[in-house]
């Protein structure tokens, strides 16, 4: 792979208008980001990692700079394998950084050369996140202002309305 690549890693159920501001962010930084979808995760999914996939290239569709994949296992592994050792992670709140704190010297640990930039989406995305997302969609709110389109589209047909 050419340029600067750097990859956005998550389980991204569903994806953010948070998420896309990193994203945005990154592209300052990095000539393209792969967004890539982890199939493995302690979380309560919604979504399929292939729906996750889907929807999420459905947002991306006319970027060519953005990449979609999905991995399983350790994000050091897939970063082995295609060659790539930055990775972007967004914070929003301290509590996510002592998560991604661990997360980056366990990175560290197994593989010395990856580096991970730390990025903020913009403050109107603070409160967002996935679970209050899927939270709110349950219950029949408007997420129209926190997820893209498509992303809303699909949440209603999840929770059958």
């Amino acid at each position: 792979m050419k340029g600067r690549i750097a990859v956005y890693p998550g389980s991204f159920d569903p994806i953010t208008n948070g998420h896309i501001d990193v994203v945005k962010r990154a592209l300052a930084f990095f000539d393209k980001v792969i967004v890539v979808v982890s199939g493995h995760s302690r979380k309560n999914l919604l979504f399929t990692t292939e729906e996750r996939v889907a929807l999420i290239k459905a947002v991306y569709n006319e970027n060519t700079r953005i990449e979609v994949d999905s991995f399983n296992g350790l994000l050091v592994n897939y970063l082995a394998e295609k060659g790539i050792n930055r990775v972007i992670r967004g914070l929003r709140a301290v509590s996510d950084f002592e998560y991604e704190f661990q997360m980056v010297l366990a990175n560290r640990k197994l593989n010395n050369n990856i580096e991970t930039v730390f990025l903020m989406p913009g403050e109107e995305f603070f409160f967002i996140s996935s679970s209050v997302i899927k939270e709110i969609a349950l219950l029949k709110g408007d997420v129209s202002s926190m997820t893209p389109k498509v992303i809303v589209e699909a949440l209603k047909k999840k929770f059958n309305y």
